[in-house]
């Protein structure tokens, strides 16, 4: 895939999987896939310093259009010349809709066929997206990616709700499009992402496929997966996605998850992956290790003076004891959080990094072996 600003090309695929490795062009930088990209609701990742990011080895992030525009405002955004020098980031952003907030804030929201009334979680006053709306602020705050406005239904079991929410996504998508193009498309810098949507169903979930796929876009996504089904219902409805977008565009898999599965989702030919996973376990002192997840609040790491993660070098592990970070997060400290994030999203970035190794040499099977076997472990418990 070719088109101004963007590219998308496939480097290698494994020989027992449909997992595939490249490169996601886009105007601040190249992203390789498979790729994860850590959560910066509000135009930061929690506690990490862009120059932190980069170092972990991130590539791309994300942020969210519906708390930007709250506070600070897209229009104070673009002011100050949009959101990478806002932020202080200089690669790739992608910017959530608003749609995640329908289904996330359904408590607060009211949902009707022209778009969504929220109750703004600042000072209680209305603020009404609707698909165009959630574009022109997108363009505004000047990310690279821009996802449509979309409705997660709120369970995902529930067929009835689940069918009208696609419906509603797939007339929603239209009006985004228009609204896209009518800003100049992707010649402006900003490409847009169709979101699939049809919660647990298999048919529901490919109808979807099929009304997304219809609009000629720079990539996509699958959305309203883990928001409270089981995992092996995850696994069905990207195995009823996935392969049947276009093979040529980026396939991103919205808000999942925890390592095995990421393993799963790319071995379903998956490219692209956001999730507070790395950053909130950080900041409630857990870090994935070599030797599964760690809660540093245990006793049992009072007086261990190894180092967090052996195979890890991050700042976390390069310079400290567990036993110090279990003391920094007793007694509150704010640098064991930080720590932590840095640690887990070095983690999560090695992890990718070793996936798209992997994939050239033909398989994820080994690694997936040793990332299950360390999920199992058991970490000594209070």
């Amino acid at each position: 895939m070719q088109r101004a600003g963007f590219a998308f090309r496939i480097e290698q695929r494994a020989l027992d999987s449909r997992a595939r490795s490249g490169v996601f062009t886009t105007p601040h930088g190249e992203v390789p896939t498979p790729a994860f990209m850590p959560v910066g609701t509000r135009g930061t990742v929690k506690g990490v310093m862009p120059r932190d990011l980069r170092e972990a080895g991130t590539r791309m992030v994300l942020a969210n259009a519906y708390h930007l525009h709250l506070r600070p405002g897209e229009e104070t955004v673009r002011a100050l010349g949009g959101l990478h020098r806002f932020m202080g980031w200089e690669g790739p952003i992608l910017t959530d809709s608003g749609g995640y907030q329908v289904f996330s804030l359904s408590e607060s929201v009211r949902v009707d066929d022209d778009g969504a009334t929220f109750r703004s979680i600042v000072d209680g006053a209305s603020v009404r997206f609707t698909p165009e709306r959630a574009v022109d602020v997108q363009r505004a705050l000047g990310a690279d990616v821009a996802m449509a406005f979309d409705h997660c239904a709120a369970e995902p079991g529930a067929r009835a709700a689940v069918e009208r929410a696609a419906d509603r996504t797939h007339r929603w998508l239209e009006r985004c499009v228009r609204r896209h193009r009518e800003h100049g498309g992707e010649e402006t810098g900003q490409a847009l992402f169709g979101i699939v949507q049809g919660g647990a169903f298999e048919d529901l979930r490919r109808a979807s496929v099929d009304a997304v796929a219809a609009h000629d876009l720079a990539g996509y996504a699958i959305g309203g997966v883990s928001v409270g089904e089981p995992r092996d219902a995850v696994l069905a409805a990207v195995e009823s996605a996935a392969p049947r977008l276009p093979e040529d565009r980026p396939r991103y898999l919205m808000g999942v998850g925890m390592p095995i599965d990421f393993l799963d989702a790319v071995e379903r030919g998956v490219d692209l992956f956001d999730c507070v996973t790395p950053t909130r376990h950080g900041r409630t002192h857990q870090a994935f290790t070599s030797e599964g997840v760690l809660n540093l609040r245990n006793a049992a790491f009072a007086a261990d003076a190894r180092p967090l993660d052996a195979r890890c070098a991050c700042p976390a592990c390069a310079g400290f004891s567990r036993a110090y970070l279990r003391h920094l997060c007793k007694a509150g400290e704010m640098l064991g959080a930080v720590l932590l994030t840095l640690h887990n999203l070095r983690h999560f970035q090695a992890l990718f990094a070793r996936m798209r190794a992997a994939i050239e040499v033909g398989s994820l099977a080994p690694l997936r072996a040793e990332v299950e076997a360390a999920s199992l472990k058991r970490v000594p418990q209070a």
